[in-house]
């Protein structure tokens, strides 16, 4: 990519960010946007202090939310929002503690050192790949230099890691100490229950079982029933007493007008009678089917059990129960609203198969995006594009377009196919089978950040590398290694305007909410005109934003030693995002369910995914330059790397996993004597 071709990207993009953000202050400033914009304040009826008289400030732009998101404290995010969403903002930081390091290393000392490397492969007036490692000769002792900064970056991110990890494990600690009222905490969920054929019931086969096996702390369970015929109903009934209510203010507005007409009158209270007589009919039904002999004819295999300590919850929970593994399965139970009710009616036996429909079409869509992954690389690379396809000179016609559609719309279309990606994921982990709103999102995070590597990284990195040199290689075979070398580093510029795209497009678009200010405008201006607006509530979306960030990172990292021209773009798309994701947090977003930072140890692997694949890029590279001994001095690094996994995963991993009985008694307010080591231990019969 030509140097002109990213300051046009960038130009375009700064552009559309300063215009968004600034509609966006002035939209916020509007009394009536508060439904959009101060969601979460009016759900918990915050007073907001808007101008009621029209003025000239109200159309200008304005920084206040800027400065007030930098003056939000941690302590008031986890006291406002809860653990899960100071982890998100954890990320955010660690993006930006980490890229403000590395870009001062690779500013003033990777940068002039690529420039001046003596390759001077490509032309400097031409091209920005001269400030890449591609620039460097062969063998030149100038590479243990990047050795050394690969060593430094690889060492400050896994303190930064251990930082953050330990951090989010003591609040987690905390957290669930403060949360002790919670009633899941003291519940278990029991699935593949035995029918009892002499009661023809399930519920008498779990009262028996856990009174039993647990009589000192078992005390009482609730069956579940399957609702999805009563479901219906009750949907069906509150659409009706909507229609009547609708229809009685219409009739009375009719009523009290100037252009009162009898036969409307009449035509309204008939409608309404004949909606009253259908409402007595579904509750009539509804009224049937809650009665106790059709409820324990829909009785399923699935049940809360309640205990009457959290010692006894927890050993429950976390032990197997029958020597079956298939029957009396427990877990422990998730939040009362952090439940997905109709996944609980999905047999635990096939599950199995849901899961692998699921892997099955998401393979689908991972293959089927190749298609436009490889066409945008078309596009992005157009100087060897218009030798196989002589049309598309027709671009160069127009002074200026060929920057714009090499430069900025390979992004944009990119960013445009991505958007749905996590929508698509999100549906799947649902149809999965996952009992609780947080396992499902953490599976769709994880589908969707793994989905991003495979495609929108790995697939427009290779791709882009075929294009710009498969003519080449076909034509010199053994220079492949060294073209290769180039064009690993020579996609860095791809990625600086993905970066650009995603972050100064794509975090205007998030807290502008267009497509929901749009919905807003037309909705209050044409059926629901004069009534009282709604707030949209929505909580934050973990499926969608944190893999969003954590392939920022992995961009990040993988050309920190190779391309440092790209560290400056991530400080500046770090630090955007957090001021937008503080201003959704603070007014947008509500929290939906609590999960106490079970989010961290996945983000946790994204991170060391990407600190790997740093290191292996940067051994192949050391390889491609003819510096085999700094390759080899590399694989001890990546093998510190692996170790320093292993470690937090038995340090930290558990604790996010499972309940600690040392816990469960200080939150239940045992003493627990000390042994000769210095370590607690409960004194207690585990049995009760």
């Amino acid at each position: 990519m030509k140097a002109e071709n990213l300051i046009v990207s960038a130009t375009i993009n700064i552009g559309v960010a300063i215009f968004i953000l600034s509609l966006f202050s002035i939209l916020k400033k509007q009394p009536s946007n508060a439904p959009i914009y101060y969601a979460r304040r009016l759900s918990l009826n915050h007073h907001i202090a808007f101008d009621q008289r029209f003025t000239f400030r109200r159309l200008l732009p304005s920084l206040d939310w800027i400065r007030r998101a930098f003056r939000v404290t941690e302590e008031e995010i986890l006291q406002q929002c809860g653990l899960d969403v100071l982890v998100f903002i954890r990320l955010i930081k660690f993006g930006i503690n980490f890229f403000t390091v590395s870009c001062v290393v690779g500013l003033l000392v990777l940068l002039p050192l690529n420039y001046t490397g003596g390759e001077k492969l490509f032309p400097r007036s031409h091209s920005m790949d001269s400030l890449t490692i591609s620039n460097i000769r062969g063998g030149s002792n100038r590479l243990w230099v990047h050795f050394s900064c690969l060593c430094f970056v690889s060492c400050y991110g896994l303190y930064l890691l251990y930082k953050e990890y330990k951090n989010v494990w003591l609040k987690r600690s905390r957290q669930l100490h403060s949360l002790r009222h919670r009633p899941d905490q003291f519940t278990v969920l029991v699935r593949e229950i035995p029918f009892c054929y002499e009661h023809k019931a399930y519920a008498c086969c779990v009262d028996h079982f856990f009174s039993k096996h647990h009589a000192h702390v078992y005390q009482s369970c609730q069956i579940l029933y399957d609702s999805k015929e009563l479901d219906k109903l009750l949907i069906h009934a509150n659409s009706i007493r909507e229609r009547i209510e609708n229809l009685r203010k219409h009739s009375l507005a009719d009523r009290y007008g100037r252009q009162s007409h009898l036969s409307s009158a009449l035509s309204d209270n008939s409608k309404i009678e004949r909606l009253v007589e259908i409402l007595q009919d579904v509750s009539h039904k509804i009224r049937h089917l809650r009665g106790e002999k059709i409820l324990s004819q829909k009785e399923l295999p699935v049940a809360f059990v309640t205990f009457r300590s959290r010692l006894g919850a927890a050993l429950a929970a976390q032990s197997q129960q029958h020597s079956d593994p298939l029957l009396w399965i427990t877990g422990i139970a998730p939040e009362p609203r952090d439940v997905l009710w109709s996944n609980l009616a999905i047999p635990y036996r096939h599950l199995p198969l849901f899961k692998i429909v699921v892997f099955i079409s998401a393979s689908l869509l991972t293959i089927f995006f190749a298609i436009p992954v490889t066409a945008i690389q078309g596009i992005a690379k157009f100087e060897k594009l218009r030798k196989w396809f002589p049309p598309a000179m027709a671009v160069q016609l127009i002074p200026g377009l060929r920057s714009i559609v090499t430069g900025y719309l390979p992004s944009v279309i990119l960013n445009l196919f991505i958007y749905v990606v996590p929508f698509c994921m999100i549906a799947m982990a649902k149809v999965a089978g996952y009992i609780s709103k947080s396992k499902k999102d953490i599976k769709a995070c994880n589908m969707v950040f793994y989905f991003l590597v495979g495609n929108a990284f790995f697939l427009s990195l290779l791709s882009g590398s075929l294009l710009d040199h498969i003519g080449e290689s076909f034509a010199h075979p053994k220079d492949f290694p060294s073209h290769l070398a180039g064009a690993v580093s020579a996609q860095a510029d791809f990625f600086m305007t993905y970066i650009l795209t995603n972050g100064l497009s794509g975090f205007s678009l998030e807290i502008l909410q267009p497509g929901l200010f749009i919905w807003d405008f037309i909705k209050s201006h044409t059926w629901h005109r004069g009534e009282k607006e709604n707030v949209y509530l929505y909580s934050m979306p973990y499926y969608r934003t944190i893999p969003f960030v954590a392939l920022s990172i992995l961009i990040g990292m993988v050309y920190a030693v190779v391309s440092p021209l790209l560290l400056p773009f991530l400080v500046g798309y770090f630090l955007l995002g957090y001021v937008v994701f503080i201003n959704q947090i603070e007014d947008v977003y509500i929290t939906s369910y609590e999960t106490c930072g079970q989010y961290w140890p996945y983000i946790h692997q994204y991170i060391l995914v990407a600190i790997v694949l740093m290191q292996i890029t940067m051994i192949g590279l050391f390889g491609l330059k003819s510096k085999p001994s700094a390759s080899i001095c590399t694989i001890p690094l990546l093998v510190l790397t692996l170790g320093f996994n292993e470690y937090c995963k038995r340090q930290f991993l558990p604790t996010f996993h499972n309940y600690s009985v040392q816990a469960i008694f200080i939150v239940e307010g045992f003493h627990l004597p000390i042994t000769m080591d210095g370590d607690n231990i409960p004194s207690v019969n585990l049995a009760l």
